[in-house]
């Protein structure tokens, strides 16, 4: 299927007065061709009406993130606000693509299951041009109730002195010195941290920071296999004096801790600004398209901090 032809009206945005955007700044952050590249097979079909351009309408799913937009109200907005359409590449007064195209776009993503691969291709443009020396990696994991009780694919998990949760659970692994998320792993809600935590592993992690949840045998094997070292935070240690023993708990965790918990800004933006206090749409392949268009946009707009810097 034959791709429609945008932005060819461009005068209308050209004006030297026009307000500028943050969005602006993002699309210059990286490349976009290799981007377009990867989503050009998208809409295969040689007949039917043309399609809307797939990175726009990837581009469109990142605003819909940045702003907690439903479909509905993405598509109002990407018809009305000018610095929506320069983002994804339409002309001041041409046509803006309908709810439903966002509903079929994405399921052309999970069927093609490009989300993952989407991710990491933009992120590793970002980490080139958020150069620091990497210290080290955080790894944890954040759970998002499901989008209904009913969904067959998410489970329960129950944490001491919290309400169980109906859920998927995104573990993730950040770059400790630019909280740039770099590996995600998706799963239902009741896997175990330390079991799922190897899948959030980034090659060649450094000093890898995490709570008590990834103790043991299996996680820490998995670092050594991947060239970093553990610091885990520890529940009790042996010694000879108590209190000398308790201070050096203390020490250890506390150093373990002040790094680790740079991950929960991570999780509290995700939450907080990008609406995934929740899953929109059932089953364990969409909510990995949800997360890994949210942990996308949350990389952008860190990166731009950085930048700014």
């Amino acid at each position: 299927m034959a791709h429609r032809s945008i932005g060819q009206d461009c005068l209308g945005f050209l004006r030297p007065d026009r307000p500028t955007s943050s969005l602006d700044a993002i699309v210059a952050l990286i490349d976009w061709k290799p981007i377009g590249e990867m989503l050009s097979p998208l809409y295969p079909a040689t007949k039917g009406e043309p399609a809307w351009p797939p990175l726009s309408m990837f581009q469109a799913m990142l605003l819909a993130i940045w702003y907690d937009l439903s479909d509905v109200k993405l598509a109002e907005a990407l018809d009305d606000r000018a610095s929506f359409r320069r983002f994804c590449g339409f002309s001041l007064h041409e046509p803006t693509p309908e709810r439903t195209a966002f509903v079929r776009f994405r399921r052309l993503l999970v069927s093609r299951s490009l989300d993952k691969t989407l991710f990491e291709a933009i992120t590793t443009q970002l980490k080139a041009r958020a150069i620091r020396i990497k210290t080290g990696t955080i790894v944890d994991a954040t759970v998002i109730a499901s989008h209904t009780e009913q969904d067959s694919e998410a489970r329960w998990v129950k944490h001491k002195g919290r309400k169980a949760v109906h859920g998927f659970k995104a573990h993730v692994g950040a770059n400790a010195a630019t909280a740039l998320v770099e590996k995600i792993s998706i799963t239902p809600a009741n896997i175990n941290d330390g079991r799922a935590g190897p899948d959030a592993l980034p090659d060649n992690p450094g000093e890898v920071f995490a709570d008590s949840a990834y103790r043991g045998a299996y996680f820490r094997e998995a670092v050594r296999a991947r060239g970093g070292s553990i610091r885990v935070a520890a529940t009790g240690m042996w010694g000879r004096d108590e209190k000398e023993t308790i201070a050096r708990l203390k020490a250890w965790n506390h150093g373990v801790h002040r790094v680790r918990g740079r991950i929960e800004k991570i999780f509290g933006t995700w939450k907080r600004s990008y609406g995934l206090r929740r899953m929109r749409w059932r089953g364990l392949a969409k909510a990995a398209v949800q997360i890994h268009l949210t942990a996308t946009a949350y990389n952008f707009r860190r990166t731009l901090t950085i930048v700014a810097r």
